[in-house]
């Protein structure tokens, strides 16, 4: 009679391997069983607002390993999860994000100090690749142009966090990670008339990295135009001086609209109130007069929103609502901003979240 197969029958080295490979946030047996399942199925890809499809984890040849700087609340993680990754390092300084990284990915192992503080040595594990989104407020044009308002230095001469990718610089000297997976904004190319990715480049390449860049906007899979800069880079000493590598093509979906997020009740707390919806508007009239662009984004159903920013929970001004048979516009949902940076469903569940990825901190 054939023998059935038992985990204990497992050699020790396919022990190691399934401990080793198994997703943060995801059991041995679970892991196991989506194995069986993506063997059976050979299924890869998934759709970002079909909630019924929900990504299979799609293992290569070698499972890997990442560090997650300046984390925010998981683009990075959510994206590479499916692909095998596990997450062995996060850092994350900022209290509401950390907690909500924490709640998604059930992970309270975060570094929430200065970055430029660690101990590099004894406190980040080795990794295959360093993902950083490191901070855009330095170098976006909107960030620029209000420090410059203020007198206050930006780019990399900005105290508090424009020199934190000369941190990140650190760290690959030490720790020498075969791939660096860098994000930001696109006018880091542009910033200090070029100087800047300049400088960027010299850093990373003077260290034996091959860096391949492009500017992606975010509209062919979220109903937001957001372009943002993604730099990967190689270490030609493991991976050797002729390197192809192509990022993927993106095809604009004319049918992807605010209207595949949007709730068909929202409360009416979202909506502005008469002081605030008349101050957005003279305020916009005043810098249309002067010539700036300077204003409040009304959008329908059937448009898409132009960039959301850090400071969206102020008055939700950038990306307002024209509420059908509502008296003033109204701000997003928690739910629906979630939706438009693409934090949907079917992430969520690879993370034990059959519900979606719960609101952690208030919207208020």
């Amino acid at each position: 009679m054939a023998k059935n197969i038992l985990i204990r029958d497992l050699d020790k080295n396919d022990l190691e391997w399934i401990k080793e490979a198994t997703p943060s946030g995801m059991s041995q047996n679970e892991f196991i069983k989506k194995i069986i399942h993506n063997t059976k199925k050979k299924k890869s890809s998934f759709s970002t607002f079909n909630n019924d499809d929900v990504p299979e984890t799609i293992f290569a040849k070698l499972p890997f390993k990442y560090i997650d700087l300046f984390a925010g609340i998981g683009g990075f993680r959510s994206g590479l999860t499916p692909y095998g990754g596990k997450c062995v390092f996060s850092s994350e300084w900022d209290k509401y994000s950390a907690l909500t990284y924490k709640a998604w990915y059930n992970d309270d192992n975060i570094y929430e100090n200065d970055i430029r503080d660690i101990n590099i040595k004894k406190m980040i594990p080795d990794h295959d690749i360093l993902c950083a989104g490191f901070p855009c407020q330095p170098f976006s044009l909107a960030g620029v142009s209000k420090k410059q308002s203020l007198g206050i230095a930006h780019g990399f001469d900005d105290v508090k966090q424009g020199n934190l990718f000369h941190s990140i610089m650190k760290i690959v000297d030490i720790k020498k990670p075969p791939v660096i997976f860098l994000e930001n904004v696109k006018n880091l190319i542009s910033h200090d008339k070029g100087n800047t990715w300049k400088t960027i480049k010299k850093e990373i390449e003077s260290r034996g990295y091959l860096l391949f860049s492009k500017i992606i906007n975010a509209n062919y899979c979220v109903p937001q135009s957001r372009q943002r800069i993604y730099i990967v880079c190689f270490d030609t000493k493991i991976f050797g001086s002729e390197i192809s590598f192509d990022f993927p093509e993106q095809t604009v979906n004319q049918n992807l609209t605010l209207a595949n997020i949007l709730s068909d009740k929202p409360d009416t707390k979202y909506m502005l109130s008469d002081k605030l919806w008349l101050y957005l508007q003279n305020y916009a009239k005043k810098h249309k007069e002067k010539g700036n662009g300077f204003g409040y984004g009304l959008n329908t159903k059937d448009s898409i929103s132009r960039t959301m920013s850090a400071r969206y929970y102020k008055d939700g001004s950038e990306i307002l609502i024209e509420q059908l048979r509502w008296k003033n516009p109204r701000r997003l949902t928690p739910k629906e901003a979630k939706l438009l940076m693409g934090f949907n469903d079917s992430y969520a569940k690879l993370y034990g979240h059959n519900n979606g990825f719960p609101q952690v901190v208030s919207d208020t």
